[in-house]
C-alpha cells in the first residue's frame, strides 16, 4: 500500500492528467481553467492569417499563463484561427454556393501556421504538461460565416442536404487532417473539439448531415493519440443535448453544468467510461469569479463529494472571463488536494 502511494504522489503534471483520463488513482484531482488572450468581442473575427501579429500576441498571452498560473494542463487558445476558407465561405447564401468549396493543400497556411503555433508551446511544455489543441468542428466553422448562424445554417440543410453534408464533410476532412498534423508534427497531446446542437435541427439530421464529419475527425485524432476531448459548448447558455454525443469516441467530456443543469455526477452516467471535465460555471456571475475563497473551495469540495475523485478533472463550462482573478484557479486546486 505504501509503494502504490508512492508512485502515485510522484506523478508529473502530465502523468496526473492522463492517469485520471484513464480512470486510474491520482494524488489529486487535476484542476484546468482557460480564457481568450484577444478582446472577447473580437475572437470569431480575428483573423491571424491575415495579421501574423495576433498570433504573437495570444502566444505571448499563453506562455505567461503558464508561466504564472501553473496549471496542471493546458487548452491551447486559438484566437485568429478560427477562419477557413474565409473568403469563399463568406459568399455562401444558398446551398449552390457549396459546390465550389475545395480541399486545402498540405502546404496551405491554415495548416503550416497552427502547426507551428502547435510546436512553439509543445516545444517548451509538451515534456511536462498535457496540451490539448482547441477545434472547432466543420458546422460551427460554417454557421459562423452565415448571416444568422444555426438559423441559417438550419435553413441550408432543410434546403439540400446533401449538398450541405458534402461540404461539411469536405471541411471535416481538412480538419481531421489538421488533428492528426497538429498531435503528430505539432507534437500536442490531443485536440479539445468543440461542438454544439444545432438550434432548429432535429437529432435526426443532425446525425445524417453533421455527425459524421465530427466522427472522421475524432477518429483521425484518435488514431494519432488516445488523449483526445469534446467539448460540448454552451458558451452564453446555447442549450445542449448530451445523449446525441454519447457514442462519441473521446477519452474525456466537457460540457457546460450551469446552463445544462447536469452536474458531473450525472455526465459520468451518459458518458460511461470517460473522465468528465468542469463543474464550475464560466460567467461574471458564478461563484469561481465571483465568490470569496471560502465559497470557492467549499463549491470545490460540493464538487467532488458529488462526483468522486476517479476520472475527474475540474474545470469549468467554457472559458472564463480575462479578467479573473487567477488565484481562484489555485483556491480550487488547494481545495481539490
Amino acid at each position: 500500500m505504501t509503494q502504490n502511494r508512492t508512485q502515485v504522489q510522484e506523478q508529473s503534471k502530465k502523468e496526473l492528467v492522463l492517469a485520471a483520463f484513464e480512470q486510474k488513482p491520482v494524488e489529486r484531482v487535476p484542476v484546468g481553467f482557460w480564457f481568450h488572450f484577444l478582446p472577447v468581442d473580437e475572437v470569431v473575427a480575428a483573423d491571424a492569417f491575415a495579421d501574423p501579429r495576433l498570433t504573437a500576441k495570444v502566444l505571448a498571452g499563453e506562455e505567461e499563463y503558464i508561466e504564472t498560473s501553473k496549471p496542471d494542463y493546458v487548452k491551447i487558445m486559438t484566437d485568429g484561427f478560427f477562419s477557413y476558407q474565409k473568403a469563399r465561405l463568406a459568399q455562401i447564401k444558398t446551398t449552390a454556393d457549396l459546390a465550389g468549396l475545395k480541399p486545402l493543400a498540405q502546404d496551405d497556411p491554415w495548416f503550416t501556421r497552427q502547426i507551428a503555433y502547435a510546436k512553439e508551446l509543445s516545444g517548451k511544455y509538451g515534456d511536462r504538461l498535457a496540451l490539448f489543441y482547441n477545434l472547432f468542428v466543420a458546422a460551427t466553422t460554417l454557421k459562423w460565416s452565415l448571416p444568422q448562424g444555426d438559423a441559417s445554417l438550419a435553413a441550408l440543410i432543410k434546403e439540400d442536404r446533401a449538398a450541405v453534408k458534402k461540404a461539411l464533410d469536405l471541411i471535416s476532412g481538412d480538419l481531421a487532417r489538421l488533428a492528426a498534423r497538429l498531435i503528430k508534427e505539432g507534437g500536442v497531446t490531443g485536440i479539445y473539439l468543440s461542438l454544439q446542437n444545432i438550434q432548429g435541427l432535429s437529432k435526426a439530421d443532425y446525425e445524417a448531415v453533421i455527425a459524421p464529419g465530427e466522427k472522421v475527425i475524432l477518429a483521425a485524432a484518435n488514431q494519432a493519440s488516445p488523449y483526445n476531448i469534446l467539448h460540448i459548448c454552451g458558451y452564453e447558455g446555447h442549450r445542449n443535448d448530451l445523449s446525441w454525443y454519447r457514442d462519441y469516441q473521446v477519452k474525456a467530456v466537457n460540457w457546460a453544468v450551469a446552463v445544462e443543469g447536469i452536474p458531473l455526477e450525472e455526465g459520468q452516467k451518459i458518458f460511461k467510461g470517460r473522465a468528465v471535465i468542469g463543474g464550475f460555471g464560466n460567467t461574471a456571475k458564478d461563484v469561481l469569479y465571483s465568490g470569496t475563497r471560502e465559497e470557492v473551495e467549499q463549491e470545490t469540495k460540493r464538487i467532488l463529494a458529488q462526483a468522486g475523485r476517479t476520472g475527474v478533472i475540474l474545470g469549468a463550462d467554457c472559458t472564463v472571463p480575462p479578467d479573473i482573478d487567477r488565484r481562484r484557479f489555485d483556491w480550487v486546486r488547494d481545495a481539490a488536494k
